[in-house]
């Protein structure tokens, strides 16, 4: 398969199309797979691009973001604990039947 000298050079010009022993199909097909070929390279690129160098914007809007997050934990926990402080304790005195003249150990 012929390479182009330039990568943008395969987008608006078909490299196959004097090729002898192809059909114009055969040389219109190829050169849709080279195009789609160069996207994917291109695509690629790009991606290897994004994974090394991080969004600088994504970043900081994910660290406000976790900031956020964790003062609504602080805020949730804290307000669990007032729910749970503020119910009645019941009075142990109540629920047993103290006979004085029971001599059991009680722990």
């Amino acid at each position: 398969m012929a390479s182009p000298t330039n990568t943008h050079d395969i987008f608006l010009e078909n490299p196959y199309e004097t090729h002898p022993s192809l059909t114009p199909l055969e040389a219109e097909v190829l050169w849709e797979y080279a195009k789609l070929a160069q996207h994917v390279k291109l695509m690629t690129h790009k991606m290897r691009m994004l994974q090394e160098e991080p969004d600088k914007k994504m970043l900081a809007r994910l660290r406000v973001l976790e900031k956020k997050m964790g003062l609504v934990l602080t805020l949730f926990k804290a307000s669990v604990w007032g729910v749970i402080n503020e119910q009645a304790v019941p009075d142990a005195s109540d629920s047993y039947d103290i006979d004085d003249s029971d001599n059991t150990i009680r722990r």
